[in-house]
This record gives C-alpha cells, structure tokens and sequence, in this order.
C-alpha cells in the first residue's frame, strides 16, 4: 500500500513503519493517524508479517508531538471525538496480537511519547528524550498517554512527568522502566530488528496469548489468571505446541507453523 507520510517495508516477517513528515518533526496530524490506522490494519490482515517496528525519519525525531495548530481551534466535542479517535488507533498497536515495538530515534513528546507507550516495548537512542508536555498548552494528553504513563512508570513520577511537562532523557526512561534498551542512534534499528528476529522463531499463538495475558494484567476489568488460564489451555490444543515439546524431547530446534 503506498502512504503520503509513512514509508513501510517488510523484510524477513519484519515490518517497519516509518512516520516521515521530518519537515514537521514528524508531528501527527489527521493524515498521519489515518495512515497509521492502515498501516496497523495491514499488520493484523497480512500473513507474512510477524512483527512490527514503528519508528520517525531522521536523526531528530521519532514524534514529537502532535501538528499544534490542527487542532488548536478545535471546539469541546470535536476535542473529545479527535482524542477518542487517538485512543482507538493506539488501542489497536496495544492489542495486535504480533509484537510492534518502537525504536524511539529523537524527540518523543506529547502524542510521540504516546505512540510509543502505546507499543509493546520501546527501545531509544542515546539522543531520544521523552514527555508529556502538554500542561504547557493548558490541555491534558489525550492518546492515553495519562494511563499508560502511569502504567509504565509509577504513579509518583507519571504525574510528576505530566503536571510539570519537563522532558526526561533516554538513560533516565531506562531507570525509570519506560524503554527496554538505549543504545547508539547507528545501532537502534539493528537492536531493534535482532530481538524482533529472535521472537519471530518462536510460536505466534503463544506469542499472541502472551501479549494478550500481558494486556490483561493491567485491565482492572478482567481476571488476568483467568485469562491466562484459559491462554494455557489454548496452547495445549495446537499443533505447535506438540511440535515445541517433541522438539525439546527430540534436542532440535522447533520448526513453528503458527497452527
């Protein structure tokens, strides 16, 4: 599919979605977000892809933050319909059921840091700084950066995070739990793709019940043992589980089919 401020590739099951407006610093506006609905969409839709990777053009910016004077007119309930909107794009990056991480390149601020919050790990380059500055503007996140900041960090330093609106650097993201790695800028896509490469040999359904188990711990709505219960007995009842323990028991390596 060819998009006006994404680029995309699939290489060896991995995709990468690449925000490319460097211009703007890769800031979302309506395009983008419709864009990245696709570009999602295409990850849920399209068999050869097993996992994903969401990063920014250029050395500055992964994104940072949202196309300010877009919405700077906007009224109470398109306010309220255009956050909603966020929500359940990112939403659905939270819940695929392939892994999609962000290597954060620069600037994640605002919808940025949520975007990234919204994938299921981060890993930064040495030069990426993260925040929710949007106390600055009067306004409050609306992507779900509020709860998954929260989620991520703890609630002391989430609010701290978003009632002072200051940025935090890559090495202080990592003390605080909010990426994984942080390693040169030359070296992000790489670490990125190793660890993707990895978890691409190992079996999709129980790396989609993962996901989903994981997702449950946090959703004060559901009983997360309950889920996983059920995850367990799922994976009981697929081919690749009896290949995973034959595999073992054989001392080879599985050879995973997705079944």
């Amino acid at each position: 599919m060819s998009y006006t401020t994404l680029i995309t590739s699939l290489n060896n099951s991995i995709f990468t979605i690449t925000i490319n407006r460097p211009e703007k610093l890769n800031a979302l506006n309506s395009v983008v977000l419709a864009e990245l609905e696709l570009a999602i969409e295409e990850i849920y839709t399209n068999a050869s892809i097993k996992s994903a990777i969401i990063t920014g053009t250029g050395p500055k910016a992964f994104v940072a933050g949202a196309d300010i004077a877009a919405f700077s007119d906007l009224t109470k309930t398109e306010a309220i319909n255009l956050s909603k909107r966020g929500q359940d794009i990112f939403s659905k990056i939270e819940n695929s059921t392939k892994p999609i991480i962000a290597a954060v390149n620069g600037f994640a601020l605002g919808g940025g840091c949520e975007l990234a919050m919204a994938c299921h790990f981060r890993i930064a380059a040495e030069n990426a700084k993260f925040g929710q500055p949007e106390i600055n503007l009067g306004i409050v996140p609306g992507y779900g950066g509020t709860q998954r900041l929260t989620k991520l960090i703890g609630k002391g330093r989430a609010i701290e995070l978003l009632i002072s609106g200051i940025m935090i650097d890559a090495h202080t993201a990592l003390q605080y739990g909010l990426v994984n790695y942080v390693v040169p800028q030359e070296l992000l896509m790489d670490k990125a793709i190793s660890i993707l490469t990895v978890i691409n040999t190992k079996a999709p359904i129980a790396i989609s019940e993962c996901i989903q188990c994981a997702n449950a711990a946090e959703n004060n709505a559901i009983d997360g043992y309950t889920v996983e219960n059920n995850a367990f007995g799922e994976c009981f009842d697929t081919a690749d589980r009896k290949e995973g323990t034959l595999a073992f028991l054989e001392k080879r390596t599985p050879k995973f089919i997705g079944k």
